[in-house]
């Protein structure tokens, strides 16, 4: 799909990080960009940068998603594109003892079905809602309606100590990737996820420099932490190459996690 001024596109938890980097990008090609995130001052204030549109929306509930696929739609008619990137993580041990006290602990089952919620269930919601809105559109030369750009993470192959819960949801979005460019194949949606790797986001903010570099460090080449306009440069390239379509491809300088 040629990024051209004036499509429309969804970049969902767009604002921070890989989404904020990815709406950045779309925009600065002359993609109209609605942000979709809880943080609404953050939001409001990247929107208003990037010439696009902030929309308050919780990817756990289908009446929040169905707003904020409204309002975008009624800023910048229905998109064509769609970048999932709204996700949380955790760390807990399936059982274990606390180190201090000899206490077994287990992983509360309602913690996991969160991060499995949001993570997972989001990414999904969003791209049946999504994909409904690009069926209406009338095809683009080649064929093609839309296209859609998931994030699921190294760990859903990699998964370290205490990351079950988002191990499982990560693999949950490469594991649906085919299946749902599958079903969308003869409406001209293509579905592609990147797996990033240790990528310098909000979630390593409050990480010591020290630590950062050390995460650095474990990567074969290059032996830093991403950036997130790398992991941008790679989903508009999947945007952009209508023969890329089912795929899901690790953006890691070649690291393979270790147990932690």
């Amino acid at each position: 799909m040629e990024l051209r001024p004036g499509i429309g596109a969804v970049v969902t938890g767009g604002a921070s990080g890989l989404g904020e980097a990815t709406a950045r990008a779309l925009a600065a090609r002359g993609v109209k960009v609605a942000i979709f995130d809880m943080r609404k001052e953050r939001g409001e204030k990247i929107a208003a940068e990037i010439g696009g549109v902030f929309c308050e929306v919780n990817v756990t509930q289908d009446d929040s998603v169905v707003e904020g696929f409204r309002k975008a739609r009624a800023a910048h008619g229905q998109e064509r594109i769609l970048v999932n990137c709204a996700g949380i993580a955790n760390a807990m041990k399936t059982a274990g003892r606390d180190k201090k006290t000899g206490e077994i602990r287990h992983f509360p089952a309602e913690e996991f079905n969160r991060v499995v919620q949001i993570n997972l269930v989001g990414t999904f919601r969003c791209i049946a809602f999504g994909a409904a809105g690009m069926l209406t559109l009338e095809p683009l030369p080649g064929g093609e309606r839309g296209a859609v750009v998931n994030t699921a993470s190294v760990a859903a192959q990699d998964g370290q100590i205490g990351q079950a819960a988002y191990s499982a949801s990560k693999a949950g979005i490469a594991g649906m990737t085919l299946t749902i460019a599958r079903d969308l194949s003869q409406e001209g949606i293509r579905v592609n996820t990147i797996l990033p790797g240790i990528f310098d986001t909000p979630l390593l903010a409050a990480a010591p420099d020290h630590v950062k570099q050390a995460l650095g460090a474990m990567v074969p080449f290059p032996p830093r932490l991403g950036s997130p306009p790398e992991f941008a440069a790679l989903a508009l390239m999947m945007l952009e190459n209508g023969y890329m379509n089912g795929e899901c491809v690790r953006l890691d300088g070649g690291i393979r996690m270790a147990p932690r």
